[in-house]
């Protein structure tokens, strides 16, 4: 967790909203300067904080709605933070809460030091980066309708479906194999719409991939290198991470992308561990998935998995491959080189 502890003579918290945003400005004695609701627009928002531009610092909570408002401090040159909001809500949490008390005390933490600071997506590469994750939804929609489909075939007693339909070549007849009409017509609707989703994915994966090639085609190459990440796994290891250097240690990325846990400890003993739901759960789903893919043709990485199931089980060594990956890109991206099959297996 990082603080923004940066001095300024004035402080402005915001808890914004899609329509209107409640702004506080303190000065370096914690005095309240203004503390009104304004509309959500840039001028509106220019024109409260005029008189006091010349070193003003402006901190808003983590939420959907902070895109514009980054852009425009950045345009702008005023000093923006943005805060965590998971963590920010332990810290400040009470019991009279509003959007009135909800920006003071934005203020307050931002004079004092005590902002948790989220990551400030940069713009230039935000929207792809929303693409892919939009992408990844729609990949989960499609899912639905297959298994709807093979749940399906189990209510009614049918036969087990012998080809594997995510593939389109499998799917032709398919809604035939229903023999009552209104679920042959329920069939066919999952069977079209996962064809359009096809389509879809097909064209948003091209322009993507087109979108890295210009954003950072040397790491989309070097995370390609690695086994088991391939086209979109590579896609969206280097969205979410945009810059390997906004973590200062490999500990740091690793806890970001959710590959260890955190110990509890009390008193000097270890009570359990935590925050296994904190970090990027996309980052989380890119590794556990190269593990397992990177096991396939590859005798060496099989042989190493065995032997650490032996000792840990499964599971445990699946969890221990995707931690290794992770702590290998980590490497291949801040010291800039390719991967080796060797030094991994070694390591």
């Amino acid at each position: 967790m990082r603080f923004y502890t940066g001095q300024h003579r004035f402080y402005c918290g915001i808890d914004l909203h899609a329509r209107s945003m409640f702004l506080c400005i303190l000065d370096s004695q914690g005095a309240i300067l203004v503390h009104k609701n304004i509309p959500t627009s840039p001028e509106a928002f220019l024109k409260a904080i005029e008189p006091y531009r010349s070193d003003l610092v402006v901190a808003v909570e983590c939420i959907f709605s902070w895109y514009w408002l980054a852009d425009l401090c950045a345009r702008e040159h005023i000093p923006f933070v943005l805060g965590h909001a998971l963590y920010m809500k332990a810290i400040h949490g009470g019991k009279s809460k509003n959007d009135k008390i909800d920006a003071h005390k934005i203020a307050t933490l931002l004079r004092g030091g005590m902002i948790p600071q989220a990551y400030v997506y940069p713009a230039e590469m935000r929207a792809t980066r929303d693409l892919l994750r939009r992408r990844m939804h729609l990949m989960r929609k499609r899912a639905e309708l297959l298994a709807h489909i093979q749940n399906t075939t189990s209510q009614y007693n049918l036969p087990e479906l012998e080809k594997a339909i995510a593939y389109r070549k499998n799917r032709d007849g398919l809604a035939h194999v229903f023999p009552d009409p209104t679920v042959r017509t329920s069939i066919a609707a999952d069977l079209e719409l996962i064809d359009h989703y096809d389509d879809l994915l097909k064209r948003l994966e091209l322009f993507i991939l087109r979108c890295a090639r210009v954003h950072d085609p040397n790491t989309l190459l070097r995370l390609r290198s690695v086994p088991g990440i391939g086209k979109i796994l590579s896609l969206v290891i280097l969205y979410e991470i945009h810059d390997i250097a906004r973590f200062p240690s490999v500990q740091h990325f690793a806890s970001y992308a959710r590959l260890v846990k955190c110990p509890k400890i009390s008193a000097g003993k270890r009570t359990g561990s935590g925050g296994a739901k904190i970090g990027n759960a996309h980052l989380k789903w890119a590794f556990s998935e190269a593990a397992v893919l990177s096991l396939r043709g590859n005798p060496d990485a099989q042989n190493w998995l065995a032997r650490v199931a032996a000792k840990h089980g499964k599971p445990k060594a699946l969890s221990i491959l995707a931690h290794k990956l992770g702590r290998t890109v980590y490497s291949l991206l801040a010291k800039e080189r390719a991967f080796e099959m060797k030094k991994f297996l070694a390591a």
